[in-house]
């Protein structure tokens, strides 16, 4: 499975910018899309989650409200649309691709290669 990401930039606090995340290959294998972000000096986080074939979804407590995932399966692609953007949202931003629903960066399998998401205050 091949991943990749785009979509970053810099924008103000309070914008919103569209992550998007195409998958090319076995992507039948990967029951699970997942987004990471990495701040400057920190560990990679997890964000959220969604069932390749499905809508169940799970967010961390920092972005619930504020982002959104969705998947586009004719596209094999996946969003993160984020909104009321916050200066500590500012990281590389990874989406992941995996067979295990879970929040734990380990399991997943393939990786994008990140997009920086820069936000001013």
């Amino acid at each position: 499975v091949q991943l990749q990401a785009s979509g970053g930039g810099l924008v103000q606090a309070g914008g919103s910018l569209r992550l998007s995340c195409a998958a090319s290959g076995r992507t039948f294998s990967s029951t699970v899309m997942g987004w990471f972000r990495q701040a400057p000096g920190k560990e990679r986080d997890f964000v959220t989650l969604i069932l390749w074939r499905g809508t169940t979804t799970l967010y961390a407590d920092s972005v619930k409200g504020r982002f959104t995932i969705s998947g586009d399966n004719a596209k094999n692609t996946v969003y993160l649309q984020m909104n009321s953007l916050k200066p500590e949202d500012t990281a590389v931003y990874y989406c992941a691709a995996g067979g295990t629903f879970t929040t734990t960066l380990g399991a997943y399998d393939y990786w994008g290669q990140g997009t920086l998401v820069t936000v001013s205050s």
